[in-house]
């Protein structure tokens, strides 16, 4: 009988991106409608939802790279999501302290 390992099982990586983005998206756009119906009062949430946009890109970037194998293709996009991750930290420092400085 074949068993496949489940540490490398591509599978579990798919599904794991799948609820993160899922998970992630949601909060990301209920933070973006609270924070855009009262800007003035909820100016906190900015760096929160940069954050986050962050999060996702570079979990994404690097199940890319990791999962490519020999692809290039998927090698750089993996890289670039990594690029625009760092950028949305940047920005996400930024914004906290403008807010907060």
């Amino acid at each position: 009988m074949f068993v496949q390992d489940k540490k490398k099982n591509p599978r579990n990586t798919t599904m794991f991106l799948d609820i993160l983005h899922i998970v992630i998206g949601a909060v990301i756009v209920i933070l973006a409608v609270i924070s855009f119906l009262n800007p003035e009062d909820h100016m906190v949430m900015f760096p929160a939802i940069f954050l986050l946009g962050a999060v996702l890109n570079l979990t994404t970037g690097v199940c890319h790279i990791k999962g490519g194998g020999h692809d290039k293709r998927s090698r750089r996009g993996g890289y670039a999501q990594i690029s625009v991750g760092m950028l949305l930290i940047i920005i996400s420092i930024v914004s906290a302290v403008s807010i907060w400085g």
